[in-house]
């Protein structure tokens, strides 16, 4: 019989059970990859993710990522979650988190946040950000989305800073939250590169002041079901450096900060910190709460 520990957080969380929850296995050494996709179909959270001992030179540490369907290469909250569990084994505030997409450099800071900066992925290098054109016309995304396409701030547009995903800008906070995505269109809905199908949206609040130099956000991650539904994630790291990917693809200024509110309609509010800094490297940050702690036996 062996046995796997392992630690609940909630991660992008300001309250105790707010955030995008996350399970992390402490020393995942033995584990099969069927069996990790096991364990991520039992805890049956958006991801689950697995530490190892690093492969490569300047890692602290190897981190394998689990949805209940399938291992993902890169993800933002699995990344920060995983981050604060190395932490409290290894105890450095400051290191390299080893997974698929490369190495993540990760870091504490004083008040508490876990900061991680976008690997970029093959051929794309630091300020250059992988974009493509999607392939359905903005009327198209907008019906799929119970939008219409006046909703739009722009096309949507695909974007990888690490993980691909569809963009969509919206004008305002409360298209973000009229968002219902039409389970009808799934057979035309456009699929990433590893045929995911998905839709980050999001909106600039210019009615709010910005908090502390942040520019405030609100935004809304849909993706789609093996079993041909829609569900969605409270708070979505990768994503939220594809919006600082975004900005940069648009010739905007920078530097840029954000604070990005995610999860409301959820009732699993996130706040994720985006900062494209001057030499156009994209930081995500959010807090890391540990929930519980527990075994797994497996014969």
């Amino acid at each position: 019989m062996r046995k796997y520990a392992f630690r609940l957080v909630n991660v992008f969380a300001e309250s105790q059970f707010g955030g995008n929850p996350l399970c992390v296995f402490e020393q995942a050494d033995g584990l099969t990859d069927a069996e990790m996709l096991a364990l991520a179909k039992q805890f049956n959270l958006s991801e689950t993710s697995f530490i190892l001992p690093p492969e490569q030179a300047g890692a602290s540490a190897r981190m394998r990522i689990f949805t209940p369907d399938m291992e993902m290469a890169f993800a933002g909250h699995p990344s920060l979650g995983t981050a604060h569990v190395v932490q409290q084994l290894q105890g450095d505030t400051q290191f390299a988190l080893e997974c698929k997409a490369g190495l993540i450099p990760m870091m504490l800071d004083q008040q508490g946040i876990w900061i991680l900066v976008a690997p970029h992925r093959g051929e794309v290098q630091r300020g250059q950000v992988l974009t493509r054109p999607c392939e359905l016309s903005p009327a198209q995304v907008a019906g799929m989305l119970g939008l219409q396409e006046s909703d739009l701030l722009s096309d949507p547009v695909w974007v990888n800073t690490g993980s691909e995903q569809l963009l969509v800008p919206l004008k305002s906070a409360t298209a973000v939250a009229k968002v219902q995505p039409d389970s009808a269109q799934l057979a035309i809905w456009p699929a990433n590169r590893v045929g995911r199908r998905m839709a980050y949206v999001f909106a600039f609040d210019a009615a709010t002041a910005p908090n502390a130099g942040h520019r405030p956000v609100t935004a809304r991650y849909v993706f789609a079901r093996q079993d041909g539904g829609f569900s969605e994630d409270p708070g979505t790291g990768s994503a939220c450096a594809n919006l600082g990917g975004w900005w940069m693809a648009q010739g905007r200024d920078v530097p840029v900060s954000m604070v990005i509110a995610q999860g409301v309609q959820m009732g699993r509010p996130c706040r994720l910190y985006l900062e494209v800094t001057k030499d156009q490297a994209i930081r995500v940050g959010g807090r890391v709460r540990e929930i519980a702690q527990g075994q797994v036996q497996i014969e």
